[in-house]
């Protein structure tokens, strides 16, 4: 009865998320309560699996709060903007270097976790580079992808943090383990970027010898972005109002669209702190220092940051409360998630569930295939990136491999690992990824384009990410 219960809350609670008929939070709160009342607990036994959930997430909870509140603070005062500049400039009018470039950008870029602001940061700068070279915006995505997944792995990204809420154990200790990984995986996607910049490299070529009206283009969209410029110029309103103002010029969408582009870049530009950009990269490379050293818990390292972080840059109090309202709801979104996971996982351990849905697997598997089931789901990882959400990934999928290979004798921080780095890098090439949607949007893109162009070399990246990581006993 345990087992088919268990079964139940995890398949409707995966159908849920895959369908997004209700939000990840209603689905992992409302079927694991339903599920362990039809077992037959009671109300106090329900409240004990719920203490033991949350008790095992609020470390991960804190951390997630506090270390999205600072690297948004981080992003809100510049602190990375004059490394992608620079890569930029140093990239520009070479088709191989602005390939490296952009692996390199959107490392830089997905530190602080969030895929929202790394698209926002890497796509506008870098996609009008890849229009005038005559580059597939396609390739921008593949390596930008790519690259956040591999970064990815810090412990506020996201996946660490859930694995970590499953193992019930510190995201900096689980993610320490990954930091040659992600040098590795570094390499190899620069190596990934230098022939597939190669590549791209003869392909404009081969385009430029078979179409002669290449000059004539690149002058129209010259002469449509000046004109846009004009208008622009010629009309300083509100944003609110920029279309309005902007139609009676005969101004096209385009330069409606760059018009409250602009708009945008001056109210971000009152945030900036140049004057601060040293004091406030000597605050992130201490933070990043006492996490590595684990001198202070994880969330506590983080709200000391954001308060440094807040006093230095935006001294008056309605500012602070400005700055951390504004990145707010990132952070509350990402908290609710884990809470409710953490009741969901504890009704599914506590109740015994678990235990018995690993259990009857291992009675069905082929016993030769019990020990290796972490290294097969995590070679599998970027297919199911496509029929899976993170959340159903790691807190429905996980906890049944974890529980099965245990008792299998592998670690469980090794069937973590194994199910992270194969399916991490995929994370920008899922359906599931509203960040990916949004730089899709920026860019005027076809999801099923950018699956067809980036699938198949994130899954070679991954296999090889996984295979290295084998061989360096991480696995």
């Amino acid at each position: 009865m345990l087992t088919l219960i268990g079964l139940a809350i995890i398949v409707v609670i995966v159908a849920l998320l895959l369908t997004e008929r209700v939000s990840p939070v209603i689905s992992m709160v409302l079927v694991p309560l339903v599920g362990a009342l039809v077992a037959g607990f009671s109300p106090a036994e329900i409240n004990a699996f719920y203490r033991h959930g949350i008790s095992s997430v609020v470390q991960v909870v804190t951390m997630f709060i506090f270390a999205i509140l600072f690297f948004g603070v981080m992003n809100d005062v510049g602190l990375f903007d004059p490394v992608i500049r620079a890569m930029v400039r140093i990239t520009r009018g070479n088709v191989i270097a602005v390939a490296v470039g952009t692996v390199l950008i959107s490392a830089v870029a997905q530190l602080d976790g969030a895929g929202a602001s790394t698209f926002l940061l890497v796509v506008p700068p870098l996609l009008p580079l890849y229009r005038r070279l005559k580059m597939s915006p396609y390739l921008l995505f593949l390596l930008l992808a790519a690259s956040a997944g591999v970064v990815n792995m810090l412990p506020w990204g996201g996946p660490v943090g859930r694995v970590a809420t499953v193992l019930e154990m510190d995201a900096v200790v689980l993610w320490r383990a990954l930091i040659p990984v992600q040098a590795i995986g570094l390499v190899m996607l620069l190596a990934m970027a230098v022939f597939l910049g190669l590549r791209e490299q003869r392909r404009i070529r081969a385009m430029a010898q078979g179409d002669g009206n290449g000059d004539g283009g690149a002058n129209n969209a010259a002469q449509t972005a000046l004109a846009a410029s004009h208008v622009a110029a010629a009309a300083p309103t509100p944003v609110d109002g920029l279309a309005a103002a902007l139609q009676p010029h005969g101004a096209t969408e385009l330069a409606i669209q760059e018009a409250a582009e602009r708009a945008a870049d001056e109210a971000r530009a009152q945030l900036l702190r140049p004057r601060l950009r040293w004091v406030n990269a000597l605050v992130f490379l201490l933070t990043l220092a006492v996490l590595v050293m684990g001198l202070f818990p994880p969330g506590y390292t983080f709200m000391i940051a954001l308060c440094v972080a807040l006093v230095i840059n935006y001294p008056q109090p309605k500012m602070q409360i400005e700055r951390i309202n504004a990145h707010a709801g990132g952070a509350i979104m990402m908290a609710s998630i884990i809470l409710a996971a953490g009741t969901f996982l504890g009704i599914l351990k506590e109740s015994g569930m678990l235990n018995s849905i690993a259990l009857a697997l291992v009675d069905v598997l082929p016993a030769v295939l019990l020990p290796y089931l972490h290294l097969v789901i995590g070679a599998i990882g970027i297919p199911l990136e496509l029929v899976l959400s993170t959340d159903a990934y790691y807190f429905a999928l996980f906890p049944v491999v974890e529980q099965i290979t245990s008792q299998a004798g592998v670690a469980p921080t090794s069937a973590g690992y194994a199910m992270i780095i194969g399916s991490i890098v995929g994370t920008f090439v899922s359906p599931f990824s509203p960040a990916l949607w949004m730089g899709l949007g920026l860019a005027k893109l076809s999801m099923g384009q950018h699956i067809r162009y980036s699938f198949f070399w994130i899954w070679g990246l991954s296999l090889s990410l996984l295979a290295a990581t084998c061989l360096l006993g991480i696995i």
